[in-house]
């Protein structure tokens, strides 16, 4: 299996009620996520959740901390993935998707509760709290 590196933004609105979503483009369906995406090769974890915000939501982010660290088996693509999910805030920019692949439909605040409904149905779960926490790590075993 070929390891995989994935780093993810949860940027809060400044009432902690709302977090930043991305819609992605999956050939005729789409799906929500927070923005993030692979590192590529002589990226750092940083640089690549930076660039992968600003490509999908127009915003240029501050890592705070690591939120999580969550780990599977993706055995149809082949994939060992790591997920590295870090609080961030945005320091500029405007709400805009300028993803260089399209693949980003709408960027938008969505509230934490409805977050939540939507990352349970994800085979790699998460799950976001407003209240700071120690990191956490989840292993999902294969997808």
């Amino acid at each position: 299996m070929r390891r995989v590196d994935v780093a993810i933004a949860l940027i809060y609105d400044d009432a902690r009620e709302k977090i930043l979503m991305v819609r992605n483009r999956s050939g005729d369906s789409s799906y929500w996520s927070l923005p993030g995406g692979a590192v590529e090769p002589g990226e750092t974890l940083e640089q690549a959740v930076k660039r992968e915000t600003k490509e999908e939501s127009g915003f240029d982010i501050e890592i705070t901390s690591l939120y999580s660290v969550r780990e599977a088996f993706f055995a149809e693509a082949g994939h060992h993935a790591l997920l590295f999910t870090f609080r961030a805030y945005i320091v500029s920019g405007k709400m805009e998707a300028s993803d260089p692949d399209d693949d980003i439909m709408e960027v938008k605040w969505v509230d934490i509760h409805t977050a939540n409904e939507i990352l349970a149905n994800y085979p790699v779960k998460m799950s976001i709290s407003s209240e700071e926490s120690a990191v956490g790590y989840s292993f999902h075993g294969r997808v």
